[in-house]
């Protein structure tokens, strides 16, 4: 386990210092951003900042797509990953070095292609400063984290990656539930403004490139076997 916590830290760590390097390059940020709009719109996805405006009508819907936000993200993983290294320590380590290779790869598109995000552009609304929700804050360069790393987004990467490996990995007819942890968070992200459709698709591409490292063989070396799988007993003559 300690192992582990350092290879997770060190991770952190390198992916921040990668984040912050990328927070340096604010004025392209911007530009690339109208850049996604107008690309987007000629792939003729659905308009963010309409769909955006249609959920403020619903503030409670709204309030809770900001929780679901800065407060689902984080902790689920962790738990689910914490649960794999205890319960499928085998699986675990086809889920941890996945999550490393799509968070390298994500690392090098935040540095490569600093990206603001939509609530900071006109005709959008920053829902977490609107109702007190931020995990921001009001300073869009002043602030420990990056902003500027909306492309791709690990919100959508991570959820889409927990939630294969809990269907791959366990048995229980629920599993299924898990799809929709990535379907809420890539709603979550549109409705609050943290990112564009393109930086969801993007990630999806990144952890299909990604796979190998999951479906290697022994992903389900330690996966309970099930009733039917226990061995009939012999007849004496």
């Amino acid at each position: 386990m300690v192992r582990e916590a350092v290879l997770l830290a060190t991770l952190f760590l390198v992916y921040s210092a990668g984040r912050q390097l990328a927070a340096r390059h604010s004025g392209s940020a911007f530009d690339h951003a109208h850049e996604v709009l107008s690309f987007q719109r000629w792939l003729h996805l659905p308009d963010e900042a309409a769909i955006q405006h249609w959920a403020l009508q619903f503030p409670q819907l709204v309030q809770g797509a900001n929780l679901y936000y800065a407060s689902v993200h984080a902790p689920l993983t962790a738990a689910v990953l914490l649960w794999l290294s205890i319960w499928r320590p085998r699986a675990y380590a086809h889920v941890r070095w996945t999550m490393v290779s799509l968070t390298g790869l994500a690392l090098i598109g935040h540095i490569a292609f600093p990206l603001a995000p939509p609530r900071m552009l006109p005709g959008f609304v920053d829902t977490g400063l609107r109702f007190g929700q931020s995990v921001y804050g009001p300073d869009q360069t002043g602030s420990a984290v990056n902003q500027f790393a909306a492309m791709p987004s690990l919100h959508v990467g991570w959820a889409a990656l927990i939630a294969l490996s809990m269907v791959l990995i366990t048995r229980s007819r629920w599993r299924w539930l898990w799809l929709l942890h990535p379907i809420v968070t890539f709603g979550v992200v549109v409705v609050t403004a943290n990112h564009y459709w393109l930086d969801g698709i993007v990630v999806l591409v990144l952890l299909a490139a990604s796979l190998p490292f999951l479906l290697r063989p022994g992903l389900h070396a330690d996966r309970p076997r099930t009733r039917n799988s226990v061995p009939p007993r012999r007849v004496l003559k």
